[in-house]
């Protein structure tokens, strides 16, 4: 069934030029389902791992992907061009994970089931599977557990900065939110982190691997630089509404 969308072109002193807009963005707001599913197939992975990092291991975690691209294909014909669009489409990802997680907590909760994992599944159902990738799952675990503590505003800004590589200005826009207000949350919210790590270092390896794969290359032992970032980062103001 061809898509039913309407595109109206942007106006307004904000938007960006409509020859600046990805003419894949403006051929799926047309309507074009074949375009939509090239912007579903570049931008997926981009969306799993942003829940990914908000949500922890979780079963949901397709189901939440999938709604994020139901709301793609709903709110397409808003995009007017005001921001890039992956800036549109993360804060798009982190309303849909944030109402699923409000939504999880709200959820009666059975005694005796623990929640799925697929990192410990994965690594359960695999034949003869090695002591090393059952570690790394239970390390996994682990670390989301740890980002789990922290407040949704917290982790929000963590994931999407530390794990994700999105600057702070851009995570201001994604979050509708000062750049000052993204800082002090980062702050914060490495403070508490890495605090938490003290007590597991095992942990680390696990931080590292993620900055490394951010950055492309070999990081130092993740709690040295991070406990310098806390101590030169220190938020200026006194904001504490985090």
């Amino acid at each position: 069934m061809p898509l039913a969308v309407r595109w109206v072109p942007a106006t307004g002193a904000n938007c960006l030029p409509m020859d600046v807009i990805d003419p894949l963005v403006r051929r799926a707001q047309r309507g074009e389902e074949r375009a939509f599913g090239e912007l579903f197939a570049r931008h997926r992975a981009d969306v799993a791992r942003i829940v990914h990092r908000i949500l922890g291991s979780s079963a949901d975690l397709e189901d939440v992907v999938q709604e994020v691209f139901i709301q793609v294909f709903r709110s397409l014909p808003s995009f007017r061009g005001e921001s890039k669009f992956s800036t549109w489409l993360y804060r798009l990802t982190v309303n849909v994970t944030r109402m699923h997680v409000r939504h999880m907590r709200a959820r009666p909760k059975l005694v005796g089931s623990p929640p799925s994992d697929p990192a410990a599944l994965e690594a359960a159902s695999a034949p003869n599977a090695p002591d090393e990738r059952t570690e790394t799952a239970r390390r996994l675990r682990a670390l989301h557990a740890l980002l789990g503590r922290l407040s949704e505003k917290k982790r929000e800004v963590l994931a999407l900065h530390d794990f994700e590589g999105v600057p702070a200005a851009e995570i201001a826009r994604i979050l509708d939110i000062p750049v000052l207000t993204v800082r002090t949350r980062l702050f914060y919210a490495r403070k508490e982190l890495y605090t938490a790590l003290a007590s597991d270092p095992t942990l680390a390896p696990v931080v590292e691997d993620l900055l490394a794969e951010l950055h492309g290359r070999p990081q130092r032992p993740a709690r040295e630089p991070q406990r310098a970032a806390i101590a030169g980062d220190e938020p200026e103001g006194k904001e504490r509404r985090l």
